[in-house]
């Protein structure tokens, strides 16, 4: 019984020491362009998390899409940054918005790699979502990103398929728009979800 406890202090120290929250959840993204293998903290981001696999598990994101890419060179924001984002697009949230779960709570950062939710005003995260490259502190709580110096709320990680993240980050985006906000920042070709389904 005192090696079993040891056993479970060790483990609990070690994922202290990792800052890696227990009972991750695995997604496999599947795009046009290639496969993209996400990990989940259900224990640091709760809402966060069951509301993507919430739309994981019904199939909503299934034919959804990465649609725009933003870099340093045609952002249109400040501090500039470097994301994709993807989700439903234009098409209705099949679930209410949720609760902003920052980073200053889930302790889960923008770094390269990340998957966070995309929003407008706190507590409209509902289906889009975004994926760094290279770390990001402006979109962290306190960042200077947004306004309100919420930031937005990571959930995961990218654990394999960055490849395939760089790739669609590379890809032309000149569609026009009348949002100057996401000019030249809208693929020209969007890179469809084939599937999302958990490992």
């Amino acid at each position: 019984m005192k090696r079993i406890v040891l056993v479970m202090v060790l483990l609990a120290a070690l994922a202290a020491c990792t800052g890696k929250p227990a009972q991750a959840v695995r997604v496999l993204l599947e795009t046009s362009l290639g496969d993209i293998e996400l990990e989940l903290y259900p224990a640091a981001a709760p809402l966060t998390v069951a509301n993507f696999l919430r739309l994981v598990d019904g199939g909503y994101l299934d034919g959804g899409s990465f649609y725009r890419t933003v870099s340093p060179e045609n952002d249109n924001g400040s501090p500039p940054i470097s994301v994709i984002q993807g989700g439903l697009g234009d098409a209705e949230s099949p679930f209410a918005p949720i609760a902003h779960e920052t980073t200053g709570v889930t302790g889960l950062v923008h770094r390269d790699g990340s998957i966070s939710m995309a929003r407008a005003e706190v507590g409209t995260a509902s289906t889009e979502f975004f994926i760094c490259i290279g770390d990001q502190p402006a979109l962290d709580f306190g960042g200077t990103r947004n306004a309100d110096g919420q930031g937005f709320a990571v959930f995961g990680r990218v654990v394999a398929g960055m490849e395939v993240v760089h790739a669609i980050h590379r890809s032309p985006a000149d569609t026009p728009t009348d949002a100057a906000y996401f000019r030249n920042q809208v693929l020209n070709e969007p890179v469809q979800f084939i599937s999302l389904r958990r490992l």
